[in-house]
């Protein structure tokens, strides 16, 4: 894995502030994007194509285990509404169904998230929130009996990819009461036979899962089945040393996952609040980097919950329910602060009264972990109290029957999010096939804590090959979070030629339940917050101010209308600069 490389220049250095924010300090942030290299493309596509063969089937051969050791709990409440749907014959995700009776597991004809609920058996956890057990181990264990007849004997993708293996194995261990309470003997032995031919699945195929979330997971599988089926002693120490690795690999120094998507960090926390709780179920001592792992990786969490107490939208991600969001800190066992300042995960936090504010400070993540990665640099999110006023539409990596393909590649789009755009295109390319091309490399940072208040400057190079431009914002919230000042400067890079002129558009898109209302000079606005009649007036310096439509992806991939302030004008070749304001009225 290819981490950013950082170097930091020293300026007028004072005391860190105990909240972790190195004051007075400037850190310039460049990205190293050089993906897989074609050998280990091949390699991974050959070591697959092997798992058809009589080779790979005698690899998967071994003992067959009699019983799991112990049943561990999982702490996270289902989704009633899904669980409904299976009872009433069908599964149901992200505003699709899929019939239980003419599902064929051999060929999903659904997205691949879709497919992957279906797989890793996560569904399980939402089937046991609308019943007690009694009434759903036999509805579960036909389900698992169609699924095992199409891939008990041979693994295939996706079934058989490691990320949905490891999931698949604490799901099954997690929800044994409603798999395993069948009094049919050759059946238990099948599940049971089928997780230890999951674990020798993924000795050899862990690794090979892609860098990230998705090789953490695969290495936790083989955890969890060293501490749950018998004699795993050996397998233990050879998974722990692995998931050692993959964390390391994975996180950074301040525990924010490299893909940068808040979705794919909330899953790691609760698959290692999973994987803890198959050691609470032995009792046995955990080991303390996963401990380590969750206390960083909870905090970077925090340092993106607004006021409303859920996530923002960065990175594809979309604001989760707040209770599940809180389960998954719950399960976690961390209690902590959130991190205001995650210099390599990329997000700055600034608080004052009950105004927060979060801003992206850090190149997009690299190419092959960009799958809703998005142009999003500079880009901001402003909540007042439970109120979001500054939003991103967010949600690209929801995919489903109401966000087809071409929005979700909108929604990864610099005009998608709540920053400057140039010449109408995106600071970091977004390529045919989804991957992130060219743009920012580079993301300078200075952050200071000033008597008026949080002072925060920060500029990238997404333009600069291109047009000649570099982009600067200055951000100042006042002691009393009523006050937001902003600044977004348009910087003719340092070149022999002068840069041709380029239009630009600074938009502001509002959160829901949000009436803007133009004031008659077209320089400003009233933003009157619908749940309590509050006001925030906007004010800009240059350009034309106008409304537009918008939208704002929720939690279930569900579009919703809102509307947006657009800035527009024009830079020069020596530039622009163009000052605005939000404040907080009565």
């Amino acid at each position: 894995m290819n981490k950013p490389v950082r170097r930091q220049k020293p300026i007028a250095v004072d005391d860190p502030s105990t909240d972790g924010i190195e004051l007075g300090k400037r850190l310039i942030r460049l990205s190293d994007d050089r993906g897989l290299s074609l050998t280990n493309r091949l390699a991974n596509h050959f070591y697959r194509m092997t798992w058809s063969t009589p080779l790979h089937a005698m690899r998967l051969t071994g003992k067959y285990p009699l019983k799991l050791l112990a049943v561990p709990d999982d702490e996270i409440a289902g989704d009633p509404r899904a669980g409904k749907a299976i009872r009433a014959g069908y599964f149901q995700f992200r505003g699709l169904k899929q019939g239980l009776e003419d599902l064929d597991f051999a060929r999903i004809d659904q997205p691949r998230e879709f497919q992957d609920y279906i797989h890793s058996f996560r569904w399980l956890r939402d089937l046991a929130a609308s019943g007690s057990r009694d009434q759903l181990a036999p509805l579960a264990e036909n389900i698992l009996r169609g699924w095992l007849a199409a891939h008990a004997e041979t693994p295939s993708e996706p079934a058989w990819r490691a990320d949905n293996v490891a999931w698949r194995i604490l799901f099954w261990a997690s929800y044994a009461p409603y798999i395993l309470s069948s009094g049919d003997l050759v059946y238990r032995s099948l599940v049971l036979n089928c997780i230890a031919r999951s674990a020798r699945h993924l000795d050899r195929s862990a690794d090979k899962a892609p860098a990230g979330l998705a090789r953490m997971i695969a290495w936790s599988g083989i955890v969890a089945a060293s501490v749950l089926l018998p004699g795993g002693e050996p397998r233990r120490i050879f998974g722990e040393a692995g998931l050692k690795r993959a964390l390391e690999g994975g996180i950074y120094a301040d525990g924010g996952i490299i893909s940068r998507s808040p979705l794919e960090q909330l899953d790691a926390i609760m698959l290692l609040s999973m994987l803890r709780s198959t050691y609470a179920a032995r009792r046995e001592d955990v080991p303390s980097f996963i401990g380590q792992s969750l206390e960083k990786m909870v905090a970077a969490l925090l340092g993106l919950v607004m006021g409303d107490g859920t996530i923002g939208s960065w990175q594809g991600s979309a604001p989760v329910d707040p209770e599940f969001l809180r389960n998954v800190v719950q399960m976690s066992r961390v209690r902590t602060r959130p991190l205001r300042q995650a210099r390599d995960w990329g997000y700055q936090r600034l608080v004052a009264g009950q105004t927060t504010l979060i801003v992206d400070g850090a190149p997009p993540p690299v190419a092959r972990l960009s799958g809703g990665g998005c142009a999003s640099t500079c880009a901001m999110e402003l909540s007042d109290g439970k109120n979001r006023i500054i939003v991103n539409c967010g949600g690209a990596a929801l995919s489903g029957a109401m966000i087809p393909r071409g929005l979700a590649s909108g929604l990864r789009t610099s005009a998608a999010h709540s920053t400057l755009i140039l010449g109408d295109a995106n600071s970091t390319a977004i390529m045919p096939d989804g991957a992130l091309g060219k743009g920012v490399q580079e993301v300078e940072l200075d952050r200071q804590e000033v008597p008026q208040g949080s002072r925060l400057e920060i500029a990238h190079d997404g333009y600069v090959r291109r047009m000649g431009f570099a982009h600067r914002r200055l951000l100042l919230l006042s002691q009393d979070g009523r006050e937001l000042r902003g600044e977004d400067m348009v910087l003719p890079a340092q070149r022999r030629r002068k840069p041709a002129a380029v239009d630009y558009a600074i938009r502001f898109h509002l959160g829901l339940d949000i009436e803007p209302t133009l004031t008659a000079d077209k320089q400003g606005a009233v933003l009157r917050l619908l749940h309590d009649s509050a006001l925030w007036q906007f004010r800009v310096s240059e350009g034309t101010l106008e409304i537009e439509d918008s939208c704002w992806i929720d939690a279930e991939g569900r579009p919703h209308r809102s509307q947006q302030l657009v800035v527009s004008g024009t830079a020069t070749s020596g530039g622009a600069s163009i000052g605005w304001l939000f404040k907080r009225s009565g």
